[in-house]
């Protein structure tokens, strides 16, 4: 069992450090070190991903909020419209999608599509229009709510969703990563309470792994505020290349386990 602790706490530490400059906890990264390393059941899973945002969101936050960067509404608006849309995806997810095989195919849908995206808007930045605002209200809306459902159902969060399509639109990272890592804080607070109320009606493993979601975000504490001050120094461009490419790999390889 110590091995564990410290292989998550370990794996939250070196996520986050790379993920935190682009507004992404690294939940998103985790599942593949939970579910075939550690062997976290299904859908325990999905809860301590958000257990783990929840531990390590503070780190990235305090030191983006010290550099000033979390000012405007951006990240209200997102808190506000991804928060509805984690608690429905929690209940989709114990109710509807329960077995691992399903889970599967949902990671896979969602990372390889992810993952090409975000290579090739990298590759290609001629192709995204500059617009510092982004999505109208209207749009930004229906946008937050639909990632925070699919979020839920996920255990991310939604900010792994949020950040590559507002980049997608134009906004600058330095806004964006801030915002949406607000969003999924906030978010995964509520969807942890949502799946520790949902296991006392559901049976079967749907509360979170306490003790490793705890060394994960412990990890990510450390790693989100280092990734947080190492922004303006690192090159963008490779650190989205690197995601994309990791999320799209990672993708490739649940829809072959998925298909055997």
């Amino acid at each position: 069992m110590e091995w564990t602790i410290w292989a998550g706490f370990a794996a939250g530490l070196l996520i986050s450090t790379v993920t935190a400059p682009v507004g992404v906890s690294g939940a998103v990264f985790l599942l593949p070190v939970q579910l075939s390393v550690l062997s976290v059941p299904s859908p325990a899973v999905t809860p301590t991903n958000l257990l783990f945002n929840v531990v390590a969101g503070p780190g990235a936050l305090w030191r983006y909020r010290r550099d000033g960067a979390l000012r405007g509404p951006l990240a209200r608006r997102l808190v506000a419209w991804t928060l509805p849309g984690v608690i429905a995806g929690a209940a989709v997810r114990v109710f509807a999608l329960p077995g691992p095989g399903v889970f599967r195919v949902l990671v896979a849908a969602f990372l390889l599509p992810l993952g090409t995206w975000l290579c090739l808007r990298t590759l290609h930045p001629t192709c995204v229009r500059s617009n510092a605002h982004g999505p109208s209200a209207p749009a930004l809306a229906a946008l937050a709510l639909t990632v925070g459902m699919v979020g839920g159902v996920y255990g991310i969060g939604g900010g792994s969703l949020l950040g590559p399509i507002l980049a997608a639109r134009g906004m600058p990272m330095a806004r964006i990563a801030p915002a949406t890592l607000a969003a999924t804080f906030t978010t995964s607070l509520a969807g942890a309470a949502a799946y520790a109320v949902l296991a006392l009606v559901s049976p079967g493993p749907v509360a979170p792994d306490w003790l490793l979601g705890v060394a994960y975000g412990a990890g990510g504490l450390v790693g989100g505020y280092l990734g947080a001050r190492l922004q303006p120094h690192l090159p963008e461009t490779a650190l989205r290349l690197l995601l994309g490419t990791l999320a799209a790999a990672l993708g490739a390889l649940y829809a072959a386990q998925a298909l055997l």
